[in-house]
């Protein structure tokens, strides 16, 4: 198979930007009732956008304490699910060990790692679409930007400030929410624009 180019990113950025989720479609779960409605919500998907995010780490060897935050998403709704709680905690390990339910996202191995540390389980039927795309003849690991710009021809918004910021704190920002929401959206959205199936159970 020959060997496809992964977009760099000058050219992404000459891209119109994507549409993303907006915050009427995200729903922050951080108490046990919350996450029980949400779990009645997201049970009977066959296939979930899926991504965690953990406070960053700023020392050499120092090991992250997260995931603190795990998101699900469905084609037009999206689960922010905080772990201090838990009902947040059972909620979010029903749904990873589920084997009816496909969770697809990006570079997962790390998430694997730190679920089963912070969790104590182990993820069933999860899908990384990095694979997907290494087998499409994408060498380079891809990630949720380059694989947006390879099937929809989009740039996928994503704030940095955001990313380096303290996902442990119990009171998230708007833009916190907006950033995590659409990292498990838009992989969601690349499952379904490849034309992927959710593996079997």
């Amino acid at each position: 198979m020959p060997h496809r180019h992964t977009p760099t990113k000058e050219e992404t950025s000459a891209l119109e930007p994507l549409d993303r989720l907006a915050l009427k479609d995200i729903v922050l779960v951080a108490t046990r009732e919350q996450a029980e409605l949400a779990l009645q919500d997201l049970a009977p998907s066959t296939v979930l956008g899926f991504d965690t995010e953990s406070k960053p780490t700023f020392f050499k060897d120092q090991v992250s304490e997260g995931p603190h935050v795990v998101q699900f998403s469905t084609p037009h709704k999206a689960y922010v699910f905080q772990l201090h709680d838990a009902g947040c905690r059972e909620a979010v390990s029903a749904l990873l060990q589920s084997p009816s339910i496909t969770k697809v996202g990006f570079g997962l191995a790390g998430d694997h790692q730190q679920i089963r540390r912070t969790l104590g389980v182990e993820p069933q039927n999860v899908l990384d679409l990095n694979v997907v795309f290494r087998k499409m003849g994408y060498v380079k690991e891809i990630g949720v930007r380059g694989a947006v710009t390879v099937v929809f021809k989009r740039r996928f918004l994503k704030s940095r400030k955001a990313t380096t910021s303290n996902w442990a704190n119990r009171q998230l920002t708007e833009s916190q929410l907006v950033y995590s929401a659409n990292d498990a959206w838009a992989a969601i959205q690349v499952f379904h624009q490849l034309g992927l199936s959710p593996q079997p159970a």
